[in-house]
Order: structure tokens, then C-alpha cells, then sequence
């Protein structure tokens, strides 16, 4: 029996013993063995073939973000100038500090409900639930989801005010 303990004891110091590396002495404390060298970029970016199906990919990307990129002073005069068509002002800058307000005031809610114990869980649960059954009722079926595209657009119309 003591035998034993002293193999097993001679055996964890063992792994325990620090590695020398050829670059550094590193010491590890766990049993995990240690990660391979890395390696430098410049010989993986060597030894990595483009195909041509990604060279046209890369080239998509690249036409995509020229095309895409926004000028800040046409951004900034566009803001400019649906700012100046609006008439009411002072019931815009309202809207929007309460809209702050009720994130900030929300996000309080949600880290409160968040430190009850049990309550996260039962909410992220309720919260599958209603995901499932979305799911099987508007989206599942042909004619559901028909319905909920004519529902969506009768919503469009009712806020637009074109109804």
C-alpha cells in the first residue's frame, strides 16, 4: 500500500516538473500537455492556396465594401436637412429622451429580474415556449405564414395611416 502512494505521489510530481522549451522555461502547474509552437504567418500564408471561386469571393467583398462606403459630411447633411422638414421639434427631442429613458429604466428591470435565483431560467423557458409556438403557428405552414405577411401588411397600413 505505501508503495503504491509513493508511485502515485512520485507520479504527480513528474507531471508536475516544469517543461524547458527551446525559446523559454516556462513553468506549468497542470497535467494538460502543452500547445504546439505557432506558427508564423508568413509560412502559413505560403503554404495556403486560393482557389479561384475564393479569389472572385475576396474581389465580391472587396466591390461590396466600395460601394457601401458613406460619405460623414453627406450623412451629416442628409440628418441636416429631415431635421429641418420636421415641424415639431420640441415633441421629437421628447420622443427620443423618453425613448433613452425607458432603455435605461428597462435595462435596470432586466438586471434586477436577472439577480432573483430562478426567475432568468423560468423567463428564458417561457421565452422557448413562445418561440416554439410562433413558430408552429405563423411560420410552419403555408397558409400561416400567408396570414401573417397579410397580417404584417395590414399592421404597415394602420401605422402608415393609408388604410
Amino acid at each position: 500500500m505505501a508503495a503504491a502512494a509513493a508511485s502515485s505521489s512520485m507520479a504527480a510530481t513528474a507531471i508536475l516538473v516544469p517543461r524547458v522549451h527551446t525559446a523559454a522555461r516556462i513553468t506549468h502547474c497542470s497535467a494538460l500537455p502543452s500547445l504546439p509552437p505557432r506558427v508564423s504567418s508568413a509560412s502559413f500564408s505560403s503554404s495556403v492556396k486560393l482557389s479561384p471561386e475564393s479569389r472572385r469571393f475576396s474581389q465580391l467583398l472587396t466591390k461590396a465594401s466600395e460601394e457601401t462606403a458613406v460619405d460623414a459630411g453627406e450623412f451629416f447633411t442628409d440628418l441636416k436637412e429631415k431635421w429641418d422638414k420636421v415641424e415639431n421639434k420640441s415633441t421629437v427631442i421628447l420622443y427620443g429622451g423618453g425613448a433613452i429613458v425607458a432603455v435605461w429604466l428597462s435595462s435596470i428591470f432586466v438586471g434586477a429580474i436577472n439577480s432573483v435565483p430562478l426567475l432568468p431560467k423560468i423567463m428564458e423557458l417561457v421565452g422557448l415556449g413562445y418561440t416554439g409556438w410562433f413558430v408552429y403557428r405563423y411560420l410552419l405552414f403555408k397558409s400561416s405564414r400567408k396570414e401573417l405577411a397579410t397580417d404584417i401588411e395590414s399592421l404597415k397600413k394602420k401605422i402608415a395611416e393609408t388604410e
